[in-house]
């Protein structure tokens, strides 16, 4: 965080709006320019005075994207003079006027996002670091997500999701700017291969927080359950969500635009390789539309396919049903087990000999209310078994410790 240290006798926020007027009237020639000069820098004055801190930081912000446009200014000169701008917030003992301050420095800040957005950024953060209300620093953060996305700058911004539980804590948000966070945080990653699977898991907890809500308020998540499952299905990587049970995105069953939409995640997450055939044979339109590669759709489909014949019970896959359901020769049918295997889709063994594959863990393609009851489940008996164990044990540890009293009364006799 950026600290002023005065350099000479007049204040810095009168220097920097002495600085920038002269900056913006220079065009204008002396007999024009220093009047106006003159008669800024003494509003800028009685708004100190008085303690009109908004109000000055209003009048400072005026010339603010000039600088970021002209040549003349650095960049290092900038970031000085918004770090003038930004300590306007610490003056003001108002959380209210604060909070006004914020969102007017932040706003001219997001404003032509192309330029400079690096530094835009930081100044941003430097803005967030010395504001103490909760919801203020929330505003300021928001506008960086904005910044970030509009100006293409969002690996810069993914450092902070690491501690996005952390701050989530600390603005103790509701659920109306929980969903906007999360929102702005999947748009500002859509652009960034690396985040992508992040982008993705922020644009599920978004479509989670309508859960609970009426049927006017899901349907204002109607357009981003299409685009998650569209996600979904496009991502190489990607064989879980917990998309299908979701009220905004079950909505779109019944939706005479987008039902054949749900049905194909439906298909992904519960179906096999021949279900998504026939569906595609009937509407080749639908993924054109969405851009989805048939053949991208076909391989997602097989490694889907073989998890959910790894998830019987028997745990016991032949070669030949994998062949079958997979559509695959003779020859393929060890290698989509060993992508499976890289994928980290299933653990198994493949008994060459007797044609099958023996599964020890396989994952779940949907996790939804009935995972989580199974996991319950399995975590209780676990408990049950190692706490008779335990008994077990101390009850041998009491019968060992009476045959050794019993042998030792013997021996004094």
């Amino acid at each position: 965080m950026a600290t002023i240290v005065p350099t000479s006798e007049e204040d810095p926020a009168l220097a920097v709006v002495r600085f920038t007027s002269d900056l913006a009237w220079a065009d204008a020639g002396p007999e024009v320019a220093e009047p106006q000069v003159t008669r800024l820098c003494m509003e800028a004055q009685e708004c100190m005075v008085v303690g009109r801190w908004l109000d000055l930081a209003s009048l400072m912000l005026t010339s603010a994207d000039l600088l970021f446009s002209n040549a003349k200014v650095s960049e290092k000169d900038l970031e000085c003079i918004f770090t003038v701008i930004c300590n306007l917030v610490t003056k003001s003992q108002n959380p209210s006027e604060a909070l006004e301050m914020a969102k007017l420095i932040s706003a001219k800040i997001v404003q032509q996002p192309t330029e400079k957005p690096t530094l835009r950024l930081k100044i941003l953060f430097n803005l967030y670091n010395l504001l103490e209300d909760p919801y203020a620093r929330f505003s300021v953060y928001m506008k960086a997500l904005t910044l970030a996305l509009n100006g293409k700058v969002a690996d810069h911004i993914i450092p902070s999701l690491k501690k996005i539980d952390g701050f989530l804590k600390e603005w103790n948000l509701d659920v109306k700017d929980r969903r906007e966070l999360y929102l702005a945080i999947s748009n500002a990653l859509k652009d960034s291969k690396s985040s992508a699977k992040d982008g993705f898991k922020f644009l599920t907890k978004y479509l989670a927080t309508f859960s609970g809500e009426d049927a006017i308020a899901i349907a204002e998540a109607k357009e981003e359950a299409v685009h998650a499952i569209i996600e979904f299905v496009k991502a190489p990587d990607m064989f879980q969500c917990e998309l299908l049970d979701m009220p905004a995105v079950v909505q779109l069953e019944n939706d005479a635009t987008y039902a054949l939409v749900y049905q194909l995640l439906k298909i992904f997450l519960t179906q096999r390789l021949d279900s998504y055939l026939e569906f595609q044979d009937a509407n080749t339109a639908l993924l054109e539309t969405y851009n989805l590669v048939h053949e991208d759709c076909i391989t997602k489909m097989k490694l889907m396919s073989l998890v959910d014949l790894a998830s019987t019970p028997s745990r016991k896959i032949p070669y030949a049903l994998i062949k079958d359901t997979l559509q695959v020769s003779d020859d393929e049918v060890e290698l989509w087990v060993v992508k499976a295997i890289t994928a980290k889709l299933i653990d198994c063994k493949m008994d060459q000999m007797n044609q099958v594959v023996l599964v020890s863990r396989c994952s779940e393609r949907v996790f939804g209310q009935h995972q989580w009851q199974e996991l319950r489940e399995k975590l209780a008996t676990w408990r049950e078994n190692i706490a008779s164990v335990i008994n077990t044990i101390q009850a041998n540890k009491i019968v060992e410790d009476g045959v050794q009293q019993a042998a030792q009364g013997v021996a004094t006799r």
